[in-house]
């Protein structure tokens, strides 16, 4: 997929109300202080295997 990800268009991703870890997915289950795309990219070395844009 050469698509970019954008998590704030992902129907997994969602804003948290810890101010520490603000970043969320719910298809991973984990919050973060950073997008959590990066935290996937970092982690597993491949892109986000579960990114689904939202529908508008």
């Amino acid at each position: 997929m050469n698509e970019k990800i954008v998590c704030q268009r992902c129907q997994y991703y969602y804003v948290t109300w810890e101010k520490n870890r603000p970043h969320g997915c719910k298809a991973y289950g984990f919050k973060s202080q950073i997008i959590p795309s990066i935290v996937v990219k970092n982690s597993s070395g491949k892109a986000c295997a579960f990114y689904n844009p939202k529908q508008r």
